[in-house]
């Protein structure tokens, strides 16, 4: 059903009324509330014109009463889990109001209400380019603040991706990975109460089980037995050895000082990419790498980006220069490289 901007309707599971203030898409209008003054983003779907009939339904004398109709400015708010309950690593987009009680802006959180501390490095992208972007480690069963999203920014194409690492008393297990492409028609249908927060958002759930990569295979009683009756020192092969080394030691022991970012070296086939989309995947492999090298303590890397128009060379010191953990990071003249790489010292 299409509307117009005038357009009085009615919402389709309440008596509340309104009256079409802006076309948002095919699927959605701006809806001014009669009495209220909001103005809220709905669905089509969920509204019919004031002029048709509403229907009545007939309750027989011993039919229990309907629950209270939730507000139509949101959608229904899902009750809060227990904590106990862990939901893992979220993202969080919780509504800014302005005096007319609309939603300009969205502030956007990283929520961890797991036992586990993280080190995660987060980007989110509008059309191909970073918004966005923050490394640091995330306390158990707290939140952070990554930055603010603009309303008309969910037109952008936004698209979100972590990268995390969860601690233990056994170090860091492997990386986990999430990519989250966000649009306006699910974005406002996830309405919960966050964790931590304790306030209505809109959330998405990112990385359910962190501890994937470091729960321990359970050792049945035969092995168990042999391991606890074995004479000491009998045992002290070399592979035995390599498996009780840290494997930070190993990551480091095997740790190549150098990553070539030409996009030939990255996907198998690049072809049909755009410069936007080339440069995209280049960069998260070198924030991957980078990570990967402040984690294991290395003192210094070359990134290799060759010469070009240098686009890439430029968004690489650009993320350099905001990363407190390098030191210095300089582009000259190399007996190896010549100019197309820039060395980096932590």
């Amino acid at each position: 059903m299409l509307f117009t901007i005038g357009t009085k309707v009615r919402f389709k599971h309440s008596s509340d009324e309104g009256t079409v203030t802006g076309l948002l898409d095919q699927d959605m209008v701006n809806v001014l509330l009669k009495g209220d003054g909001f103005e809220i983003p709905v669905f089509i779907e969920d509204i019919v014109p004031v002029t048709d009939p509403v229907p009545v339904k007939q309750l027989s004398p011993k039919t229990a009463p309907k629950a209270p109709t939730p507000n139509p400015q949101q959608p229904p708010i899902e009750s809060q889990y227990a904590i106990l309950k862990s939901a893992g690593l979220q993202l969080a987009f919780d509504p800014v109001l302005d005096r007319e009680g609309q939603a300009k802006q969205f502030k956007v959180f990283l929520i961890n209400d797991t036992r586990y501390d993280l080190i995660y490095t987060t980007e989110l992208w509008l059309n191909d380019y970073i918004h966005m972007q923050q490394s640091s480690k995330l306390n158990k069963m707290s939140w952070v603040e990554l930055g603010v999203l603009l309303y008309d920014q969910l037109n952008d194409n936004p698209v979100f991706e972590i990268d995390c690492w969860c601690i233990t008393t056994e170090g860091t297990g492997g990386k986990m990975h999430k990519t989250l492409r966000i649009k306006p028609k699910v974005f406002f249908k996830k309405t919960l109460t966050a964790p931590l927060l304790n306030r209505p958002v809109h959330l998405f759930k990112l990385i359910e089980n962190v501890l994937t990569t470091l729960e321990p295979k359970a050792e049945d009683l035969k092995t168990y037995t042999k391991k606890k009756t074995n004479t000491p020192g009998t045992s002290d092969s070399w592979s035995d050895i390599l498996g009780r080394l840290s494997h930070e030691v190993l990551d480091l022991s095997e740790f190549v000082p150098e990553i070539d970012l030409h996009i030939e070296n990255l996907v198998a086939d690049h072809s049909k990419m755009s410069n936007a989309e080339i440069l995209r995947v280049q960069l998260s492999h070198f924030e991957r790498y980078l990570e990967k090298a402040i984690r294991l303590g290395v003192e210094r890397v070359f990134i290799i980006h060759g010469v070009g128009k240098g686009r890439l060379r430029e968004a690489i010191a650009t993320q350099l220069r905001r990363m407190p953990e390098v030191s210095a990071f300089r582009n000259e003249y190399h007996h190896k490289y010549g100019y197309g790489a820039t060395e980096v010292i932590f």
